[in-house]
């Protein structure tokens, strides 16, 4: 993957206006509604540098703690929270943005906006920041775009991160990247908080589905396409660009008890080797800005870490960016984490940590604490010079001192046709082929079919989290309410007969009776289950078993002796193991987005040929929750004194886990020399064959094994993975590339990544070879 640098020192392709370099709005007419446009110039390094600085030497105490505070939509709306239709309030905007100096604001109030309306409110706000303050500096506004533009109307909806990472196709994330950037500033949106770079090792978690997977490795490589997709060449001042924010830097995906916004206790070792890996590449791939984990690592708040904040963030990775605190994480290092004893000594301690922006987010403490604090010298005007420099530099790549309003021309980028096609394509190949037991899939057309459980027909289900609402439960608000799995089976089984019963709900039983007598009429039964849209804290579970309601509906109707195939509509790996035996074939979609009821016709049917591959480990048992990248000495445990046996990793399916409706065959397995010397490189060759009779896509993974080390090496990890396609009989060689980076862990220091000479396995498939590295 490409990787791009970005510093405050380093604008790579950044583009910037001759306009900037005029008039007291940097380029806007003076009472002009809608800005000139300027012929493009690029301004160097310390030409950006000097505007920043400039503009801060004009700025007073108080514009510059503005700067730093983000309010929500509601603040400056009429009715508040009550709001329905977006309409500014004119006295609670200019209290905002003149009063107080807003410099961000965020969020949609309800439900997602038209593009319209998206405009209107932009521009408003614009219309007070570029003409009725000091200085006339552009708000910046913010919004959760997390599978697509969550909060605009009609927009397109991908799958969520977790489906993103089954596809092994870092093409298909940087080309949701792409369709987001353009759809979130067609919005007139130039700050998009995502990709999530959180690894997902804790499936109770309620944000797993937002992260790619368990493996440091994958969230990396998909994290990085998300921002290349958004942030491109670095030139954020185009209309299909837009910035990324990296979040939740960092361990906010492992707390212990599985629920949100709870305390993490995360070793050393461990939090630099597996969580900081996806920040550190996001960094150096260029992403603008960073938002921080809201809870807390072994006691200590990471909004109140200066050594995480500062040492690590700054110093460490090199970040140059703007960072912004999560949604009320500041005053809670008094209210809830209580290692702050007042609201104002929170505010003292995050700013001091390293926190650049807060989201403060309903009324200005922020903005009169740390006014407070920097008059009584508490907080440095140094300190406050940086954080607000970063956030001004921000605002002169992404162009808002050119033009602060929405694009004309961004709109022409907004719901075109192939961004349904891309929607579909990433949801076909997100579709993972967990079961085929006597070949059942794909299923023949006109035959008679049932189609049941409770995500049948639900189309809050097949996107989840972050879809026209927070929750995503809304079926109201989305553009089509009809798109369900049951239509889209139906008008695929050309010629036959298609059932419906709802069988059950999520967490209840329903009309199980009805849906058994029906199967025992029909050729096929389809049942789907899983969980219905949920985010953040109102998706906490105490359990992973999928609910006993839906379980039993499956039960019941393998009663019925008729084939019943199984299609998992789920964000986290439900349980499955009581009635895993029954099913004939099961399948599991993820969150498949606004395409994912095609794209499960499609694979059931076999007019698409699966090729997911499980992002996570899929347990068996709730208390087996291990990774595949275990310690050897999880999966091998001592029975008796002398006695050794297998144990601990027994997962349901494991990571990497997926079938095809063809027969892949790996052979050849070739190192290009028995040892890897320095800072040298080896090739590692592969020979993949389809040995069946259908096309398809199979992602070839590269895992290496560490015979030893001084610190216990895992089973094995993945290194390397490549997406390729086969027509039958077709045979590609594929070529990997290790180096000593490929193979390293961090040293007894616990702080450094180290590669120690001695003997490494290569798998590929069921492949094996071994090569020695030296120093």
């Amino acid at each position: 993957m490409e990787k791009r640098l970005f510093s405050l020192k380093t604008l790579i392709g950044s583009m910037i206006f001759l306009a900037t370099l005029l008039g007291p709005a940097y380029g806007q007419k003076k009472g002009s509604k809608t800005p000139a446009a300027s012929a493009p110039v690029v301004l160097t390094d310390a030409e950006v540098e000097a505007k920043v600085q400039e503009l801060l030497g004009k700025m007073s105490i108080e514009e510059k703690v503005g700067q730093m505070t983000q309010v929500n939509l509601n603040v400056v709306l009429k009715g508040g929270y009550g709001n329905m239709d977006g309409t500014i309030d004119p006295e609670a905007l200019r209290k905002a943005v003149v009063d107080y100096k807003v410099g961000s604001i965020l969020n949609a109030i309800n439900h997602a906006y038209s593009v319209e309306t998206w405009h209107q409110i932009i521009t408003a706000i614009q219309d007070v920041a570029t003409k009725q303050t000091a200085n006339k500096i552009p708000v910046l506004y913010g919004i959760d775009a997390i599978h697509g533009v969550t909060f605009t109307s009609k927009s397109t909806l991908f799958p969520q991160n977790i489906g993103i990472g089954a596809t092994r196709n870092p093409e298909l994330s940087k080309l949701a990247g792409e369709i987001t950037a353009k759809e979130t500033r067609a919005s007139g949106i130039r700050w998009n908080f995502a990709p999530v770079l959180d690894v997902g090792r804790q499936p109770l978690w309620p944000r797993f589905p937002e992260t790619y997977g368990e493996d440091v490795y994958l969230v990396s490589q998909m994290g990085v396409a998300s921002i290349i997709g958004m942030e491109g060449d670095g030139n954020l001042n185009r209309i299909d660009r837009v910035s990324s924010c990296m979040k939740h830097y960092i361990g906010y995906s492992l707390p212990l008890s599985g629920k949100d916004r709870t305390p993490a206790y995360i070793p050393e070792r461990i939090l630099r080797e597996y969580f900081l890996p996806p920040f550190r590449a996001a960094v150096n791939a260029g992403s603008s800005t960073i938002m921080i984990n809201s809870s807390e690592i072994n006691g200590v708040p990471v909004h109140g870490s200066k050594y995480l904040l500062t040492d690590v963030l700054r110093k460490e990775l090199g970040f140059k960016g703007l960072a912004v605190s999560d949604w009320e994480d500041i005053i809670r290092l008094h209210t809830k984490h209580k290692v702050a004893q007042t609201p104002k000594e929170a505010v003292k301690l995050a700013v001091n940590a390293g926190i650049d922006m807060s989201m403060v987010p309903h009324d200005y403490s922020f903005y009169e604490y740390l006014v407070e604090l920097v008059k009584e010298g508490a907080v440095s005007q140094a300190r406050i010079n940086e954080a607000v420099g970063r956030i001004l530099t921000l605002k002169f790549r992404t162009g808002l001192f050119i033009n602060a309003y929405p694009e004309k021309d961004a709109m022409k980028n907004f719901g075109l046709p192939e961004y349904k096609t891309a929607a579909l394509e990433a949801a076909r190949e997100s579709v993972t082929l967990l079961k085929n037991k006597e070949n059942i899939l794909p299923l023949a057309k006109g035959k008679k079919i049932l189609v049941t459980g409770p995500a049948a027909k639900s189309i809050t289900a097949l996107n989840g989290s972050w879809s026209y609402t927070w929750q995503g439960n809304e079926s109201k608000y989305y553009p089509d309410t009809t798109a369900y799995i049951f239509n889209a089976i139906k008008a695929k089984n050309t010629g036959g007969t298609t059932l419906y019963a709802k069988g059950s709900e999520f967490d209840k039983e329903a009309d199980a009776k009805k849906a058994v007598e029906l199967a025992k009429s029909v050729d096929y039964v389809v049942v789907c289950i899983g969980e219905d849209a949920y985010a953040e804290s109102p998706g906490v579970i105490d359990e992973l078993d999928l609910p006993e309601a839906q379980q039993k509906l499956v039960a019941s109707l393998y009663e019925a002796g008729k084939p019943v195939v199984i299609v998992l509509v789920e964000g986290r790996p439900r349980i499955i193991r009581k009635i895993e035996d029954g099913a004939k074939g099961i399948i599991d979609a993820y969150i498949p987005g606004s395409q994912g009821h095609n794209a499960i016709a499609e694979v059931l049917f076999g007019d698409v040929n699966p090729s997911g591959k499980l992002p996570f480990s899929y347990p068996r048992f709730s208390g087996d929750i291990i990774p595949y990248d275990h310690k050897y000495s999880d999966k091998v445990t001592e029975l008796s004194p002398g006695q050794m046996g297998e144990g601990g990793y027994k997962p349901q399916w494991p990571f990497g886990f997926g079938l095809s409706y063809t027969k892949f065959e790996y052979s050849n397995l070739k190192v290009s020399s028995p040892t890897l010397k320095g800072n040298g490189s080896i090739k590692v060759t592969v020979d993949v064959k389809n040995a069946g009779s259908k096309a398809g896509k199979e992602a070839v993974e590269l895992y290496t094994r560490d015979h030893f080390a001084t610190i216990t090496p895992s089973w094995m990890r993945l290194r390397k993975f490549k997406k390729i396609s086969l027509t039958p009989g077709q045979t590609q060689t594929v070529e990997f590339e290790l180096t000593k980076s490929d193979l390293a862990f961090i040293g007894m220091d616990e702080k450094t990544f180290i590669t120690e000479p001695g003997a490494f396995d290569v798998i590929v498939g069921e492949q094996k070879a071994s090569f020695n590295y030296e120093d």
